[in-house]
């Protein structure tokens, strides 16, 4: 299937909201989508980073950007509100923010066993809860227009790794995945986890990525070939690894 590119003024634009999106995966997606013409709304915590994002792109037309936290429900619930007032309506939401807490980079030991538990609850939260708050905001705009909810989750969600809480977030994301898949698929709506392997990205600020680590803009074109699925047809789940990871 090719690439679907059409008018910003088309009726086929599309209106996307990718959270935690202000650089990273999120960023290279939001160029992609608004590359072909579609619509965007950016989610972040840094509004600093938001400004640059939106700068850069130069699409003030299709692009809105929103300060707001994906592990707050009022937030969240906003940003999709002002979503549909700004562009009229939602076709898909892509719950893209996520992070690890530092100690799940250091070399030995593992996180559950010595690393800092201060550092896990906003993890938690984000990986986790971010993606379910979104799923209840989106889903009754999503019903509306037969569109798709896309979660990012990981293949360290499908391999476990020792002692490794970042990991086990992305196994609820796996789990979440499904669990909404079912419940929307009766609304019409269809539900994409995409996994991706190592990727060299800010993700990797407090570490370093393997040496055969991937760059984002595959996973950002995986994502656009979910949302390129016609009307009727459900990507359940797209996985994406370097080569050279054998994990």
């Amino acid at each position: 299937m090719t690439a679907t590119t059409v008018p910003p003024s088309s009726p086929e634009a599309k209106t996307v909201l990718i959270t935690g999106a202000s650089s990273g995966i999120g960023a290279l997606t939001a160029r992609l989508l608004l590359d072909r013409g579609h619509r965007v709304t950016v989610t972040g915590r840094d509004p600093h980073k938001l400004d640059t994002f939106a700068r850069a792109t130069g699409r003030p037309k299709q692009l809105m950007t929103l300060v707001a936290d994906a592990a707050d429900w009022d937030e969240t619930q906003d940003a999709v509100i002002r979503t549909v007032d700004r562009f009229g309506h939602l076709d898909a939401a892509v719950a893209n923010a996520g992070f690890t807490s530092t100690d799940h980079f250091r070399a030995g030991g593992t996180a559950i066993s010595d690393g800092d538990p201060a550092l896990w609850p906003s993890m938690v939260l984000t990986n986790v809860l971010g993606p379910a708050l979104l799923a209840r905001a989106a889903l009754p705009h999503l019903q509306d227009s037969r569109g798709r909810l896309v979660l990012i989750g990981s293949v360290a969600g499908l391999k476990n790794a020792p002692g490794n809480l970042y990991s086990a977030t992305k196994w609820a994301v796996t789990g979440l995945a499904e669990n909404l898949r079912m419940h929307a698929t009766t609304l019409g709506v269809g539900v994409t986890l995409i996994a991706p392997g190592m990727t060299d990205t800010p993700f990797w600020d407090d570490g370093a990525p393997p040496p055969f680590a991937m760059p984002a803009g595959p996973v950002a074109e995986a994502i656009g070939f979910a949302l390129d699925q016609p009307t009727g047809v459900d990507l359940n789940t797209l996985t994406i690894r370097p080569i050279g990871q054998p994990i």
